[in-house]
């Protein structure tokens, strides 16, 4: 039978409840499910999510995406959709135009087919309607990481030649797959999945390196030029087919969906780790701002200061002369993050630079060393910029400042650490970013990006030893587009993917999103984990001081720094996570945190059950008296 299920994403809400868990009123596109057979679907603005086959996510996305020259999506205007449903059967029709920010346009059209036998198939026919300038058009499908990182996988190429392969397990800084036809993989469950894909020539990059959590197979190749333009009146057809067959008897429709209506129980278990330092970036135009709110500053209690200086931005001595005076006022440790401008010499540049320090009177504990170059990416494909050689950069830097920790890596995100890899032997510690804005900015994309941190931080390990690693800056909104020539304003407060700033950053939203990071981060060993600031776009608090829900998952953060990572295993890891940490006295305290719009129930070990509202965060607190926890 075919059941439709019409939902939204969120549970209808009024007004003030909606700002306080969003930070905006916009409301998620709705969601319909639809079952056929062992098939269900969610689709949500024609595109399709969570795609299962027996209750088990086998493609987590199939959506025919438009980017314009800056890899910002080009948002469509859907119309003429027709759903015809049969008892075994699903049938899909919509139409789409869309504009481009230099204004070109083109239409398209989506045929959606599902039947009960185990095929799915999504067609597009799409018409440049003037000339288009464009990244990419066609569709995008993602694989789930979760059973599949790791697994071997069978691609049939163009030609019609069959490679045995694996999906990474470690995050993969180019292409795992090039010039496909099909992908077919097996998973633990008993299923096969084979995915074709026709009408283009598809390739597959790691998502994780931009902490999606999935891998994604595209057209066109990267090698190919971008940004292009489609002509006026030029056609592609495209055809995604998803086949299922299992290959052990039905289970009878078993379902591995979690975290609805049941109670999900979490263990505790004290482990060696310590937790991570907690650092705030500010950068100079969010200065003033920061020395109006010290007492908040002083309330956070934060261990590091991050503060930006890029000189081809317009960073010069008054600039530096005014995050000295917070660092002086604040007394909090500062580490400089240094753009190198690299036009002159590394020696020249460094040595002005210290001049300009001493000058100031800004005492560090540390700078991060990165050229201007690599705030751009290379992808695969590309030529890369002009860039003074790593060696000597870190080799001057060292001579320069050869008092403070030398810090190397990336200020934009593990993507670009993976591919332009520093001398890792000649610093002290490295550190890169995450966004999880950077293709997909829906609710259940950010929530799901808490899943590829681990994959980055074992990848990043993976890299570097046991040398010191830090994280950050960290926020939902996007600080700079490595990808584009600028951030995409956000006037009305959406959800829109690049971003600079995102409304659920001061919203319960990202408190929870904060909180599941924190947690994201077990097992990695990270020295200082820095947020996006304390006031702007980014900040947990606002210019007039207002603390936002993220202040106090950040608060609680730095009390935490430096003492032993209580880890919380949750039976429901998608919708409730938590961290927690015990001090010297043998106190612990662990924060549990609801990563859904929707009511849920958790259970500590030996506790009564925790109501838990939407995006709310739970603090718990255990003391010495209490049965010890496992070790």
């Amino acid at each position: 039978m075919c059941d439709r299920e019409g939902r939204g994403a969120t549970t209808v809400r009024e007004p003030e409840e909606t700002l306080a868990c969003y930070g905006t009123l916009q409301a998620e596109p709705a969601c319909d499910t639809f079952t056929v057979g062992p098939w269900s679907i969610d689709v949500v603005e024609g595109a399709l999510r969570n795609i299962r086959f027996d209750g088990i996510e086998v493609i987590r996305a199939v959506s025919f995406l438009v980017r314009d020259r800056d890899w910002g999506t080009c948002r469509p205007a859907a119309s003429d959709v027709t759903v015809v449903e049969s008892a075994v059967s699903l049938h899909i029709t919509y139409s789409a135009e869309c504009t481009n920010p230099d204004g070109g346009a083109l239409s398209y059209t989506v045929e959606i087919r599902c039947d009960a036998r185990g095929e799915l198939e999504c067609l597009s026919r799409c018409r440049a309607r003037t000339d288009c300038t464009i990244a990419r058009c066609g569709f995008c499908v993602l694989h789930p990481i979760a059973d599949v990182a790791g697994v071997p996988a069978r691609i049939t190429h163009t030609d019609g030649s069959i490679e045995s392969s694996r999906f990474p397990e470690l995050i993969d800084p180019r292409q795992p797959f090039k010039d496909i036809r099909a992908i077919e993989h097996e998973l633990q469950s008993g299923l096969t999945v084979r995915c074709t894909l026709l009408g283009d020539v598809f390739e597959m990059e790691d998502q994780r390196n931009w902490s999606d959590a999935s891998y994604k197979t595209y057209s066109r190749p990267l090698a190919l030029p971008w940004p292009y333009v489609m002509a006026a009146g030029s056609a592609q057809e495209q055809v995604v087919r998803i086949e299922v067959k299992r290959r052990v008897p039905e289970r009878g429709g078993a379902s591995r969906v979690t975290g609805r209506d049941v109670d999900v129980h979490l263990d505790l278990a004290i482990t060696d780790e310590v937790m991570p330092s907690l650092g705030i970036a500010v950068a100079p135009a969010e200065v003033e701002s920061a020395l109006a709110n010290l007492d908040a500053l002083a309330e956070l209690g934060p261990q590091r200061l991050t503060l930006h200086f890029d000189p081809l931005a317009g960073h010069g001595r008054s600039e530096l002369a005014r995050l000295a005076e917070l660092q002086l006022r604040s007394g909090i440790p500062a580490i400089l993050e240094y753009v190198l401008p690299g036009v002159l010499e590394p020696r020249c540049e460094l040595t002005t630079l210290a001049a300009l320090i001493a000058d100031v009177g800004l005492s560090l504990s540390g700078i991060f060393v990165t050229p201007a170059a690599h705030r751009r990416s290379d992808p695969p494909g590309s030529e890369p910029g002009p860039c003074p050689p790593l060696d000597e950069v870190y080799r001057e830097a060292r001579r320069v400042f050869p008092d403070v920790r030398l810090g190397g890596g990336m200020l934009s995100y593990f993507t670009e650490l993976n591919r332009k890899r520093p001398p890792f032997d000649m610093v002290d510690w490295v550190s890169h970013a995450t966004c999880p804005i950077v293709h997909a900015a829906d609710d259940r994309s950010v929530m799901q990006t808490l899943e590829a941190v681990p994959h980055i931080t074992r990848s990043c390990r993976a890299l570097i030893g046991s040398k010191p690693y830090a994280i950050g800056p960290v926020s939902i909104g996007m600080r700079q587009n490595p990808y584009g020539s600028r951030t995409m304003s956000n006037p009305n407060r959406e959800r829109i993917p690049m971003a600079e700033e995102d409304p659920r950053e001061h919203a319960r939203f990202g408190a929870a999103w904060l909180a599941g990071y924190a947690a994201s981060l077990s097992g990695a060993n990270i020295e200082c984990l820095t947020l996006g600031g304390l006031t702007g776009p980014r900040g947990i608090i606002s210019h007039s001081g207002q603390r936002y829900p993220a202040f106090y998952v950040a608060r609680l953060l730095a009390s935490m720094a430096g003492t032993r990572r209580v880890v919380c295993r949750s039976g429901g890891a998608g919708s409730i996570v938590g961290f927690g940490a015990t001090d010297e006295r043998g106190v612990t305290r662990v924060l549990v945190a609801n990563l859904t719009g929707r009511l849920q129930s958790a259970r500590m070990v030996g506790g009564a059950p925790l109501s838990l509202t939407p995006f709310s965060c739970f603090e718990w607190v255990v003391s010495p008296t209490t049965p010890p926890l496992a070790r």
